[in-house]
């Protein structure tokens, strides 16, 4: 553990007290920089500490959601300029980062691995879009917020999966294939399932929403593997500048739609986010566990369970806002953004350190 981090630790203690003593006093509209003090310093003192550094960027999205709802006027405009206008060019550049690293290597698993990707994708458009839609039932959410998480499991997988495949030692090949097969096919799969079972709910214009995906996920990853393949390795910098673009871009999208939908995450925020967690929970144990009773192999089955518990929850807040609708339906991509990764992380790291079952059976055999 780092100096800085030992005396970050300490700061986020004494926040910590202070915003406890703030609540029993009954001065909790006046917590907001407490609050937002004690994740800044602990994702800080997060980065100096090896087994906590993968937290530091989620902890940070803490922060920043923190600021949005304690003082939203600073995140909704700036001036006359509307920062809601930011979220689509910040997510065309973190998909064009995305298709600089991809290659069409990633596409030739499906020859390679086609038990596999057939597995992954039917369960990537099947268990998480149905799941959404008994969540809001079953917990009675407003129309459109209901939209919004059925929105989030209609939407592909992004490249947070790809991580925690390769965190936990999963089947990485795979993982990187069912990313760019999953992408391909979301313009007409997301907004099938949209209207199939959102209508009901907000009006769905499957050609409006085919081309909102085209617009901000395909053309930019298109560039960015055209980039890749004519400049690769010419721009190192850009290499390591994208990951970084590309966090702080999904953090200030994040920020924005939270500032934006304040008063009815306030509503009904808890109810949302026990959804969020089921929904999510449920993407992990019903990805793995399909994956395993249709033979996948134990590597293979940890791969579809990140692939399909983790959606691209980016996307599914470009679209919400070419809706008109980003302060209800963007809630839900808002909420599970942030949340899918500490589960996400902590499941990679839990299956990082276990044993893989087919390598329990072949030390057995071997004994």
């Amino acid at each position: 553990m780092k100096a800085y981090s030992k005396l970050l630790l300490g700061v986020s203690s004494i926040l910590a007290i202070i915003l406890i003593v703030m609540l029993v006093l009954g001065m909790s509209h006046q917590t907001g920089v407490a609050v937002i003090g004690f994740f800044l310093s602990l994702a800080i003192a997060f980065q100096g500490i090896s087994a906590l550094k993968g937290f530091s960027y989620t902890i940070l999205i803490f922060a920043a959601v923190s600021a949005s709802l304690y003082y939203p006027d600073l995140f909704t405009e700036i001036g006359d300029f509307n920062l809601k206008r930011l979220i689509v060019p910040l997510l065309m550049l973190i998909m064009f980062g995305m298709g600089t690293a991809m290659s069409l290597k990633d596409f030739v698993g499906v020859i390679k691995m086609p038990k596999g990707v057939l597995v992954g994708i039917i369960c990537q458009f099947t268990i998480m879009p149905f799941v959404g839609l008994g969540l809001t039932y079953a917990f009675n959410l407003p129309p459109e917020v209901a939209a919004g998480v059925i929105l989030v499991g209609c939407s592909p997988s992004g490249l947070a999966s790809n991580v925690m495949a390769y965190i936990s030692g999963a089947n990485l090949p795979l993982s990187l294939t069912l990313t760019a097969v999953a992408t391909l096919l979301a313009p007409l799969m997301t907004p099938f399932l949209m209207k199939l079972l959102a209508d009901q709910l907000v009006p769905i214009d499957f050609l409006g929403m085919l081309w909102s995906i085209m617009k901000l996920v395909i053309l930019p990853i298109i560039a960015g593997l055209i980039f890749n393949k004519l400049a690769h390795g010419r721009f190192k910098w850009l290499d390591k500048a994208m990951p970084i673009v590309s966090m702080a871009g999904i953090a200030i999208i994040i920020t924005v739609i939270t500032a934006a939908g304040r008063d009815s995450l306030l509503t009904i925020g808890l109810t949302l986010i026990l959804v969020v967690i089921i929904h999510n929970a449920t993407g992990y144990f019903l990805g793995y566990w399909g994956s395993r009773l249709s033979g996948l192999d134990e590597k293979s089955a940890r791969t579809v369970a990140f692939e399909v518990g983790m959606q691209n929850a980016g996307l599914a807040s470009g679209i919400a806002l070419e809706m008109n609708r980003i302060a209800t339906m963007g809630l839900a991509p808002a909420v599970f953004g942030p949340w899918m990764n500490i589960s996400g992380s902590s499941l990679a790291t839990w299956w990082r350190d276990s044993t893989p079952i087919a390598q329990k059976e072949n030390t057995t055999k071997l004994d």
